[in-house]
């Protein structure tokens, strides 16, 4: 089994910060791309943020300047430090990554239960 958990959402008001953490825990062999995805009330889920095992990260153009993500991979952790919050920034926020299993070595995109991020004063 793996499991990734995330922590670190909640209420902020505009212009706010939160950080995000997401850990990923069992049966892994290697992690690759992790990331975080948004998705806000009756709209699609869309990519945040990405950042690979080497540490290149890519951006959404609307959290460029504002988010930064990083990992830690002794830990199996991504973070994603949320600066300069807006009302349309919020949503539920799903980390997601690309692992490797031990044993079977099988590869495959696993996904946190989401944690929600409202930005309201």
């Amino acid at each position: 089994q793996v499991q990734l958990v995330e922590s670190g959402g909640g209420l902020v008001q505009p212009g706010g910060s939160l950080r995000l953490s997401c850990a990923a825990s069992g049966r892994i062999f290697r992690i690759n791309a992790m990331g975080w995805y948004r998705q806000a009330p009756g709209k699609q889920r869309e990519l945040v943020s990405v950042i690979t095992s080497a540490g290149s990260t890519n951006y959404a153009d609307s959290v460029k300047g504002r988010f930064t993500i990083s990992r830690d991979n002794a830990k199996n952790t991504v973070y994603l430090q949320m600066n300069s919050l807006k009302p349309d920034d919020t949503a539920v926020y799903y980390c997601n990554a690309d692992i490797v299993r031990t044993g079977t070595l099988v590869r495959r995109d696993y996904w946190g239960q989401g944690t929600q991020v409202t930005v309201s004063s």
